[in-house]
């Protein structure tokens, strides 16, 4: 028990000698500065990024013009559910009406 009790006791200390040993170590070397990009580089970074912009705005405009053909497109259907019932609506009417003469 005393042999436990001893070890219970020391292990704060091993742990402090633990971390100052690793504080003591070399500090990692600084990260490598960037290089300065050349004249070209930055032309055909800067030609990639304009192209992305140019393909983005391509995308918007696709998108803008499908929302109005959709638009459009839901007129026409509801306009043309519109005839539809007023065209079922007048067949009805005329079958009616026949059914009336034949009596």
């Amino acid at each position: 028990m005393r042999k436990t009790r001893r070890l219970i006791l020391s292990l704060p200390v091993m742990g402090l000698t633990i971390l100052l040993s690793a504080c003591a170590s070399d500090p990692t070397p600084p990260p490598e500065p960037e290089k300065i990009l050349s004249g070209e580089q930055m032309l055909r970074d800067s030609q990639g990024i304009a192209q992305l912009g140019s393909r983005w705005q391509e995308g918007k405009q696709l998108v803008e013009k499908g929302q109005a053909m959709q638009r459009d497109g839901q007129l026409q259907i509801d306009q043309g559910r519109a005839l539809v019932e007023e065209g079922r609506k007048i067949m009805l009417e005329s079958e009616e009406g026949y059914k009336n003469i034949k009596k």
